[in-house]
Formats: structure tokens, C-alpha cells, sequence
């Protein structure tokens, strides 16, 4: 389980394709902390640490995974939004974030509002999904590349989020301009209350 207060964004060094497999090879400062068998959240997907070397450690996305997120679209020179797994006895900075990528969306529209920026993104929307919590809501909760952030304005098939310097500094939002991929999230506490309800 993580929290969506991302660590640092890793930059990719090494992409390689194994069958349907890709092996994605990133160097990050805190690369001599990880272990092999690690679970460490990719731009808000949980993968697996499969091997280190010096300062650079490798993580496998099998098909199912690039089907579903931005993974497949990496180049040598991306970043990559980490954060380990969270530790229980600290608090919750972020809201709980699973790993689990629901869907991706697509930057539309990026706006700079006086040292902070606004970033609008769209995603296909489905009306079942939606009854489910697969939705965002005006205040609520999503994950845009393991990022936790506050929803704003949102509508049927898109919503608006504020990143402020720090979050623009130290994550992969400074290379999202508009017709980029990212990884959503929606909140699980969302998921719940709409399962719930349906009986």
C-alpha cells in the first residue's frame, strides 16, 4: 500500500523486451536502500525489484500491466515517480493508494496560474465503471501517476488538478504537456462506498 507522496522521480536508463515482458532499468538516489523482491510504486503501479547493480536496479511489466498504463510509452531519459511501499506507524500524507492502475488518461490542457499550474486531463468514461467509483469527484481523491492530488472541476470525463512547485519540481508532471499518457488511480474509499450502496 502506498500513500501518493512520491519520493523522487527515477530516470530510465535501460528498456528491454523480453516475449511480452519489459524489463525497466532506472537509477534513483536511493537505489542502495532497495532490495530484490522490493515492492515499489512506477508512476502509481506496484512492481517488483528483480535485480541491482551499483546504482541502478531493474523492475519487469508483463503484458496486462502495459496494456493498462503509461509503462509502455517510457524512453531512456523518462521519469519515473517512485515511492516504497508505506510504513504503518507513520502518518498518512497522502490517501490510501492501492498500486493498482484503473485506467489512463490524457493531458489536454496545462496552465500556469501564478507560480503554480493547472493540468486538465480526460479519460474514457464509462457509465457502469462510473456506478462502481470509477469517477472523480469536486475535493475527492485521485492518483495521476502515483501522485495523490485533490480533484478540481470535475466533469463526466475529465477533471482538473494543482500542482504546486515543489510537486512539479520533484516529480515527472514537469514533462506532462498536453496529448500525454498518465496513470489514474481512483479512490478506493470511493470504490467501496459505490459497491456498498449497489446492494
Amino acid at each position: 500500500m502506498f500513500s501518493g507522496i512520491v519520493e523522487e522521480a527515477a530516470t530510465v536508463v535501460s528498456l528491454q523486451k523480453d516475449q511480452e515482458n519489459l524489463h525497466i532499468t532506472m537509477t534513483c538516489s536511493f537505489t542502495h536502500e532497495l532490495k530484490i523482491d522490493q515492492s515499489v510504486s512506477h508512476n502509481g503501479v506496484c512492481l517488483t525489484v528483480v535485480d541491482i547493480k551499483g546504482s541502478e536496479y531493474t523492475v519487469t511489466a508483463i503484458r496486462e500491466t502495459l496494456d493498462r498504463t503509461n509503462l509502455g510509452q517510457l524512453e531512456i531519459g523518462s521519469l519515473v515517480n517512485l515511492e516504497r511501499s508505506m510504513m504503518m506507524n507513520g502518518r498518512l500524507d497522502g490517501h490510501i493508494v492501492q498500486g493498482h492502475v484503473d485506467q489512463t488518461a490524457v493531458c489536454k490542457e496545462v496552465k500556469e496560474a501564478d507560480g503554480s499550474w493547472y493540468y486538465r486531463f480526460e479519460y474514457e468514461f464509462d457509465r457502469e465503471m462510473a456506478k462502481r467509483g470509477y469517477m472523480t469527484v469536486d475535493k475527492g481523491s485521485v492518483t495521476v501517476n502515483g501522485v495523490s492530488l485533490t480533484v478540481v472541476a470535475p466533469t463526466e470525463n475529465s477533471f482538473q488538478v494543482a500542482i504546486i512547485p515543489y510537486t512539479h519540481e520533484h516529480t515527472n508532471f514537469k514533462q506532462i504537456k498536453p496529448g500525454t499518457v498518465v496513470n489514474l488511480e481512483f479512490d478506493i474509499i470511493g470504490k467501496y462506498i459505490s459497491r456498498m450502496m449497489a446492494f
